[in-house]
């Protein structure tokens, strides 16, 4: 593909024409280095300007496929589960070990943070000697020694993807819905999971602001999934607010590490964590009593010797996951004036605490004590700021206090599966409800 015929390419999705032809090609010749990246970003700037059609988003999958290669898991059972991003959402962590610990392999393909939500893989390098690029063949003897594995997408699965996803990020085009479906799904397919569940975010720290929007991308991630042959369930849920109370890399490991070993246990998160664990068994054809088997897993601290046993095939260092804790400064949120939380900021918080962690390192970041509806006096507590100090303030004003209590939103939304479709009990956090909607 010469200069002349991406430019051309450029003007078609500038017009809104499609580009399902082309797209093969317009991924070989960029990851061979033949399309800079000037050509490339203009490109992703035109589909993020005109969006892409469900077609574009497949021809564009399977190419990001194609640019790599496919692991194969012999255990039909193999699960996975993937979160679209957010603020304070450890579920990745706590749910990887807990299904593990249910007698599933989960064998997860992670990515890092992008803009201000956090990233799985940076969460578990904060533990010292963790290392998540694998090889194809590490990541899978990780799942066979440990039950189950988090790790980036190697320089062999669906490196298209990989580099496309940095520019993604430099570009400001990591909100369109067909490049997220795409990225999402290839990794997916590339990871060789049999079964996948998507939690896919809505609301004012997610990249689909809007509860439509979200719904329209867990029907695409379903749909494209089904077509390469796989199973996946796609939840909605909020993120209006951070789902748990650690904001930063560090404090969200050990906010996982104290949830599954039953030290401390944020409701929100759990109910978000528990919903997801049992879908992903649902999916991997379990058979017994889900909500037994998965309660029994975390009483009996098996959930935890996996997390342990998962992070040890990691490289972790001995006593490294113990020896987590907040950074020594720290900075107290309080209240300017009484009434009721009204809202918590989750794009101002998941920045502080990017930036705090950039430059004070994995202990930093923010940690709230309060939600949104919780009445307050003012001086009272709503968190802390781990790092520095002097942050505080900045911090402060990401809550929102009001003289009337906010009202309750639900924290699942809305459930799509292949054969099932959309599901309003699903709302509740109801474990099995469906709808007869066909996903199309």
């Amino acid at each position: 593909m010469d200069a002349a015929a991406i430019t051309r390419a450029i003007g078609r999705k500038r017009d809104g024409l499609s580009l399902v032809e082309v797209w093969p090609e317009v991924v070989r010749e960029y990851l061979s280095g033949s399309l800079d990246e000037g050509h490339m970003g203009a490109l992703l700037m035109a589909c993020m300007l005109r969006g892409l059609e469900p077609e574009e988003t497949r021809a564009l999958t399977e190419a990001y496929v194609a640019s790599g290669e496919t692991m194969s898991h012999s255990d039909p059972r193999t699960v996975d589960k993937h979160s679209t991003g957010g603020v304070g959402d450890t579920a990745s962590l706590i749910v990887v070990p807990w299904v593990a610990a249910c007698g599933i392999p989960v064998a997860k393909l992670s990515g890092r943070a992008l803009g201000h939500t956090g990233g799985t893989l940076d969460k578990l390098e904060s533990v010292t000697g963790v290392r998540t690029e694998l090889s194809p063949e590490e990541f899978a003897a990780c799942v066979a020694a440990a039950g189950c594995a988090i790790a980036a997408q190697s320089a062999r699965l669906v490196p298209a993807d990989r580099r496309t996803y940095a520019l993604r990020d430099r570009t400001g085009t990591v909100a369109e819905p067909g490049l997220i479906a795409a990225s999402i799904v290839s990794k997916k397919i590339a990871g060789g999971a049999h079964g996948i569940a998507y939690d896919v975010k809505t609301g004012a720290g997610a990249l689909m602001r809007e509860r439509v929007a979200a719904q329209r991308l867990a029907e695409s991630l379903v749909a494209l999934t089904a077509g390469f042959g796989r199973r996946s369930i796609a939840l909605v849920t909020d993120m209006h607010e951070p789902l748990g109370p650690a904001i930063g890399t560090g404090l969200e490991m050990a906010e996982a590490r104290d949830f599954l070993r039953g030290t401390r246990r944020d409701a929100r998160l759990e109910l978000v964590s528990r919903v997801l664990a049992a879908r992903m068994l649902r999916l991997s054809g379990f058979e017994g009593d889900v909500e037994q088997t998965l309660q029994t897993a975390l009483d009996r601290g098996h959930a935890f010797e996996r997390f342990e046993r998962m992070l040890a095939t990691l490289g972790a260092e001995p006593g490294a996951l113990d020896a987590l804790s907040p950074h020594a400064e720290r900075g107290e949120l309080r209240a300017r004036r009484s009434g009721f939380v009204a809202s918590l900021d989750p794009v101002a918080l998941g920045v502080l605490a990017r930036d705090l962690v950039a430059r004070h390192g994995a202990r930093a970041g923010v940690t709230l004590t309060v939600r949104s509806g919780d009445e307050l006096r003012a001086g009272d507590i709503l968190g802390f700021v781990y790092g520095d100090a002097g942050a505080s303030a900045r911090a402060t004003g990401a809550f929102e206090i009001g003289d009337e209590p906010a009202p309750a939103r639900a924290l699942v939304y809305d459930e799509i599966e292949a054969g099932f479709g959309r599901s309003a009990a699903a709302a509740s956090g109801a474990p099995d409800g469906r709808s007869t909607l066909e996903t199309k």
